[in-house]
């Protein structure tokens, strides 16, 4: 386990450090780059670097972090579908990121690759490993061209890997990424998976690195073509309005955030989701022919987005 531990750290830095190069080519900004590390008087240990750029010419902020740590415990948002888990030490790495752009016509995104390794039994017994994460895009204007372009970039992902996983994991992210307590789908989707190492672990991980590698051309080319967007005041205080359904996604329904936070984790990197400005309004109501309603009627619906691009 502890070759395959190596080979998914080795991966992990690799793609932070391959993603946050490519944001600062667009961008021009500079990331601050925080190493951070916990000692062994904490709930855990490990380590980590966090990534962020904040205030730039494209990126108002995008967050890129990752960890790697040991805990005594699963908490109990690593184990409500695994209860035979409950108590076992593990150890978890990931690569997660956040980015909110500055133009209301580029759409948010957040990414995440992970795998978690549990010795149910003891130091002795055999550890469980699996593999979770994704990606998915939240437009604040609607572009079907867009949401089209991403999903076919996440089906191309795994078509390698079975022709299964690709609808299964899209359902999947249309369920997961929802405000249950507004019946409101977060964004467009795109594709979510967790609890995963049914291909074996090596094919697996396999896949995990076909996710990861596929953020950059499922996103970049959308910011590409929104970021010189002519905008104004509405549609900007729209993105922070809509911004706020992000936060609320994110604290309320977010198992990594949970996890982070129920596991003992660096608060200031598990909130490096968070955009920077963001507002709420009471019983906010749109002109029913407006962009900002179909937002609401077509594109934060369920969808099957390749076929609307055929």
């Amino acid at each position: 386990m502890n070759a395959l531990i190596d080979q998914v750290r080795t991966y992990l830095l690799q793609l932070q450090a391959h993603i946050t190069q490519a944001v600062t080519d667009i961008d021009g900004g500079t990331f601050v780059v925080d190493p951070w590390t916990k000692g062994p008087e904490e709930k855990l240990q490990g380590n980590g670097i966090t990534k962020i750029l904040e205030g730039g010419s494209v990126f108002e902020r995008a967050g890129c972090g990752f960890s790697h740590v040991k805990g005594a415990q699963l908490p109990p948002s690593a184990t409500q579908h695994r209860p035979e888990l409950a108590g076992a030490p593990f150890e978890a790495l990931g690569v997660s990121l956040v980015f909110h752009p500055r133009n209301p016509y580029v759409p948010t995104v957040h990414m995440n690759v992970r795998m978690i390794a549990a010795s149910p039994g003891g130091e002795k017994a055999a550890p469980v490993a699996w593999f979770g994460g994704g990606l998915d895009l939240t437009p604040y204007y609607g572009f079907k061209e867009d949401a089209v372009h991403f999903h076919r970039t996440c089906h191309d992902a795994l078509a390698p890997f079975g022709p299964t996983l690709h609808p299964r994991f899209k359902a999947w992210c249309d369920a997961y990424f929802c405000l249950k307590h507004r019946g409101e789908q977060r964004g467009v989707g795109g594709i979510f998976f967790d609890d995963f190492s049914e291909l074996g672990l090596d094919t697996s991980l396999a896949m995990l690195q076909s996710v990861g590698n596929c953020f950059l051309p499922a996103y970049m080319p959308i910011v590409n073509q929104r970021a010189q967007t002519p905008y104004g005041e509405r549609e900007r205080e729209h993105q922070l309005y809509r911004r706020g359904r992000y936060v609320e996604f994110n604290l309320v329904w977010d198992r990594g955030t949970h996890f982070g936070l129920q596991s003992g984790g660096r608060t200031e990197s598990i909130l490096l989701s968070m955009p920077p400005l963001v507002t709420w309004s009471y019983q906010r109501q749109h002109a029913a022919d407006s962009a900002e309603q179909r937002l609401l009627d077509y594109f934060l619906k369920p969808r099957d987005w390749l076929a609307e691009g055929v």
